[in-house]
């Protein structure tokens, strides 16, 4: 079998006359967790909706463990766990009372479900919650639960759009410690959408989607040693101004992104108090790191990342 368990070939998607995606190609290996980051309207909630084979493509090909996305969907919805952002929970049955339907939808019964059953509430954490009504449990619990459901029958694939969403840092940090054990132990294969920069961070690799197009791909640390060194942000009032008298005295390309201006260079903190002895009065305010995701995202695009309509 093939060791690539998602294929997408120049996937295109319209809404009437508006391009959600544009001609996207990509594959996540056996074993990894792979995350299309990018801002709402960014179209990775389009493309999962197609690997979860609950929305046509309007042209190109995908494949989801060797089955062809469009001819063979109920080959891999067998196959596949899937996680949607708005919950599916019903919050007045106890917590393993859900886990039983789902069970039962996927031909589990008998002692067979009640193994599975208890394994996964022991793993995520749930044992002492089985017997509680679910709109009783926490956020972050109710998570927990739904990633119980993806789980039951044991998939080869775990699909998850926007696993956090709604979380505090904590319950988003705990939430990632459940699913990577599980990842591991069960040499699980997970996809997911997001729009944190952290949780994108945690992936084994990273496609960022932007206006419909897959603008890179590729493990968190490749894609920041796109930018060398350092990124220096330079607050001014205007900062056009500012970008072209840095640009004429010291031939450093830049780029003028809303209300800043910003310079990728390898000698960053040195260069910070020769640029504000330069050009007093005229900068607010001056930050320089390395480079993180969100750098390498204006980097490729030319805007900040929440700079798209909603999808």
């Amino acid at each position: 079998m093939s060791d690539s368990i998602i294929e997408t070939e120049s996937i295109s998607h319209y809404y009437g006359q508006r391009r959600a995606l544009n001609e996207v190609s990509l594959s996540v290996a056996r074993g990894e967790c792979y995350a299309l980051l990018g801002p709402n309207g960014g179209g990775k909630t389009t493309l999962f909706k197609i690997l979860s084979t609950s929305l046509l493509p309007s042209s190109g090909n995908a494949k989801i463990l060797g089955f062809d996305c469009e001819k063979e969907h109920f080959s891999i919805r067998s196959r596949i766990g899937v996680v949607f952002q708005n919950a599916s929970l019903d919050k007045r049955l106890k917590v393993r009372e859900n886990l039983e339907h789902q069970a039962h939808l996927y031909g589990l019964t008998g002692s067979d479900l009640n193994k599975r059953v208890d394994e996964l509430l022991g793993r995520l954490g749930l044992t002492d919650r089985a017997d509680e009504i679910v709109e009783k449990l926490s956020g972050g619990l109710m998570r927990r639960l739904e990633l119980c459901k993806g789980l039951i029958h044991s998939p080869e694939l775990l699909l998850f759009d926007e696993p956090t969403t709604g979380l505090d840092p904590g319950g988003r940090q705990d939430f990632w410690s459940y699913l990577n054990e599980l990842k591991n132990e069960q040499e699980l294969t997970v996809l997911v959408t997001t729009h944190y920069m952290e949780e994108a961070d945690r992936a084994d690799r990273i496609a960022f989607l932007d206006r419909g197009n897959l603008v890179a791909e590729g493990t968190p640390d490749s894609l920041k040693e796109r930018i060398g060194g350092y990124v220096i942000t330079v607050s001014a009032t205007d900062p056009e101004h500012l970008y072209e008298q840095i640009k004429e005295r010291f031939g450093h390309e830049g780029k003028v992104v809303d209300d800043a201006v910003l310079l990728e260079m390898p000698d960053g903190p040195e260069f910070v108090p020769e640029l504000v002895e330069s050009f007093p009065g005229e900068i607010e305010a001056v930050t320089v790191g390395r480079p993180t995701l969100e750098d390498v995202f204006v980097h490729l695009t030319g805007h900040q990342f929440e700079s798209v309509v909603a999808e």
